[in-house]
């Protein structure tokens, strides 16, 4: 048994709410928390994976970077599900559109997440499993989005493995093909150890680039400008 605090997050017990935003950079979760979360204290910052839980609209809600991939948001979000209760983990990140009517800026909620990783093959399974979110965290995010006003899409993404990869060109337009809303790089990890540990897991991204058209944000509108995904996040968060 892994003993509390883990190898990874220096929280004692109690001090991470039931429900954790992850973005994956560390700054993005130090600005939700300075900008959106009441009496925020940090309790994490081993290897500058900045967490922190405060108050948002009077409910206990946590926000953490989950760094970049699937192995490292496979190790944060295990302990988060594992050791420390977490019931919920809500990913809020950037990720390129694969189709032409999903816009820059645009959100996307993940109702099922392909991906090239070989993540999976942990489970030894005698076939595919096809990670996908909590239905409950699926439609409660949707009604936000609704009410948000908010351009947004829900569907399948892809989780690849790769950012440079020599099969990028090649391969991208095939999953484009099966109507894969963008590419991101770590909602099917997040969601195989939800699966795994019996609790409950949805990723929302804001589109920070697209495939289709070549256009793209900048680093620093990436790091805190994406304030739509955030206030839903956060309205799904305090109702669950």
């Amino acid at each position: 048994m892994i003993p509390i605090p883990t190898p990874h997050i220096e929280a004692k017990k109690g001090e991470i709410a039931k429900t954790v935003l992850m973005p994956g950079d560390p700054l993005r979760a130090q600005f939700i928390a300075e900008n959106f979360l009441e009496d925020a204290k940090r309790f994490n910052s081993v290897r500058g994976m900045l967490g922190y839980t405060g108050i948002y609209k009077g409910v206990s809600v946590s926000v953490m970077g989950s760094g970049m991939g699937i192995p490292s948001m496979g190790i944060y979000s295990y302990e988060l599900f594992n050791f420390y209760d977490v019931e919920n983990i809500i990913r809020i990140g950037t990720a390129g559109a694969m189709q032409e009517d999903v816009r820059i800026r645009d959100i996307v909620v993940a109702q099922g997440a392909c991906t090239n990783s070989a993540y999976g093959e942990q489970f030894d399974l005698p076939g595919t499993f096809a990670p996908i979110a909590s239905y409950a965290l699926l439609e409660k995010c949707v009604e936000k989005a609704k009410e948000s006003g908010a351009r947004f899409h829900v569907g399948n993404v892809l989780t690849s493995d790769m950012f440079y990869g020599e099969n990028n060109k090649s391969g991208f337009p095939k999953w484009q093909s099966l109507g894969l809303l963008c590419v991101e790089m770590e909602a099917a990890g997040l969601y195989m150890n939800a699966a795994r540990a019996g609790k409950n897991a949805l990723a929302i991204f804001t589109m920070s680039d697209s495939l289709v058209t070549g256009e793209a944000t900048s680093s620093a509108e990436r790091q805190s400008a994406f304030t739509d995904m955030m206030k839903v996040a956060l309205e799904t968060a305090i109702e669950l």
